[in-house]
């Protein structure tokens, strides 16, 4: 018999409201064995958070990961800085790509893989004008009155 596996995904969800998304990677994330426990509890938060590059390395920031509610004294801080896993190729063409202005590196999904690994899904975003952002409601609203009058 096969166990079914929980699916856990955790989105962004303001990411496509703030951000237009140019470009996608799938990075691999360091973390520690009380923070891929609470990341499989469902105990992710990715609203704030945002990569820089320090040194030649990408980190996420501000990435909420609870504390383990099983955890003793070896329970991680919430917020601390993660090392993100991508090849050399793929961080020089990121860095290049932040050098000019408006661009940035948000993550907008985080899951776990079949194999049991949690990747970030990040996208390089540029950020959107006041003016975009209701543009972007207008569009969703139609899109949401268009399918209501589909069902009916």
């Amino acid at each position: 018999m096969q166990q079914e596996k929980n699916i856990i995904e955790i989105k962004n969800k303001k990411a496509e409201y703030l951000y237009y998304l140019v470009d996608d990677y799938t990075a691999g994330i360091v973390l520690t064995g009380t923070e891929i426990k609470s990341i499989r509890d469902g105990k992710a938060n990715l609203a704030d958070a945002y990569c820089v590059f320090i040194g030649n390395e990408l980190f996420v920031r501000q990435m909420h990961i609870s504390e383990y509610r099983f955890g003793t004294w070896l329970n991680h801080p919430a917020k601390r800085d993660r090392k993100l896993l991508l090849t050399r190729r793929e961080l020089k063409k990121l860095q290049n790509k932040i050098k000019e202005r408006g661009y940035t590196i948000i993550p907008t999904l985080l899951y776990i893989d079949p194999r049991g690994y949690a990747k970030l899904s990040i996208s390089l975003a540029r950020g959107k004008k006041f003016f975009d952002k209701r543009e972007t409601i207008k569009a969703k609203d139609s899109r949401r009155d268009m399918e209501r009058q589909l069902s009916r």
